[in-house]
């Protein structure tokens, strides 16, 4: 089994409402999974946000905490609800309703990675399932709700932002002849999410950086951002996805040479991203 559910690095003093966590970025594989798929070592990778982590691991630099995954999402995946069984690949899961994320295959539980290649040569059990769930899943969830909660109880507000990167070739049905093709996309479930003065901020924290900015296609957010994004309630959510191309090998699943100065212009975008929270902490309440 990975040996822990999730890291959360803390700021030496809580300057902002921002809360910054990386869900798919774990990639500590257990030897007792590895040798029952039939994958390789880099296709069991392919569908990891690999070195997120290093991207923002500044973020407590900022003010802001930082959450990051220790079971890889081949494993389990925290961007989906508890629920979200496969009984393609969960023995004594019923079908239910459709669900076109179980249905592909990426439910809690992943039965492929990256272009639909199966993790298994068959099922495991329904025990396995909820032993990870319990085990990574649960934890890592009520160490992000205690974290907003936190921030929304300090600054009146709480601004998740959810990190992740997405393939290159993610962004060729939208990229348009002539001009730069998108390099971030945010995911606000077109507006559900977030409150759209947040999310222009967020976006010009990354323009400003010289990258091009697309929001919610073809990525709007899945569990995540809908489970926590609730505007009306100061609680925004707001999914970061980045073209890996702009920092590793994706065939290699290796840093490229242009990576060390990615991670500095991702410094300073987190710098800004974390101002948009920067508020005088509210006091506490007397225990």
């Amino acid at each position: 089994m990975p040996k822990a559910a999730y890291t959360l690095s803390h700021p030496e003093r809580r300057t902002t409402s921002v809360v910054f966590a990386s869900p798919h970025s774990g990639r500590d594989y257990p030897w007792s999974f590895l040798r029952r798929t039939a994958l390789d070592e880099l296709a069991v990778r392919s569908s990891e946000d690999a070195f997120v982590d290093q991207l923002f691991d500044s973020a407590p630099n900022a003010g802001a905490p930082f959450l990051k995954a220790g079971a890889p999402r081949a494993f389990v995946d925290l961007n989906r609800s508890a629920d979200e069984l496969d009984p393609a690949l969960i023995d004594g899961v019923n079908r239910q309703g459709h669900n076109p994320r179980v249905a592909s295959g990426l439910g809690v539980i992943p039965r492929v990675v990256a272009n639909g290649k199966a993790i298994y040569a068959g099922k495991i059990t329904l025990a396995e399932a909820r032993e990870r769930i319990d085990t990574y899943w649960r934890p890592y969830h009520e160490a992000l709700q205690g974290q907003l909660d936190q921030a929304h109880l300090m600054f009146g507000q709480t601004i998740l932002i959810d990190c992740h990167s997405m393939p290159h070739e993610a962004m060729d049905s939208v990229a348009r002849r002539g001009m730069r093709r998108p390099e971030i996309v945010l995911g606000d479930r077109f507006g559900a999410a977030a409150d759209s003065a947040i999310v222009d901020r967020i976006e010009g924290a990354f323009v400003a950086a010289g990258l091009v900015v697309a929001r919610n296609t073809p990525f709007a957010g899945a569990y995540v951002t809908q489970a926590y994004g609730r505007p009306g309630r100061g609680r925004h959510a707001v999914q970061i996805e980045i073209d890996r191309a702009l920092y590793m090998n994706e065939r290699l699943i290796r840093p490229n040479g242009n990576f060390e100065a990615f991670r500095r212009l991702m410094h300073d975008v987190i710098v800004e991203i974390a101002a948009i929270g920067r508020a005088e902490p509210m006091p506490l309440a007397a225990e």
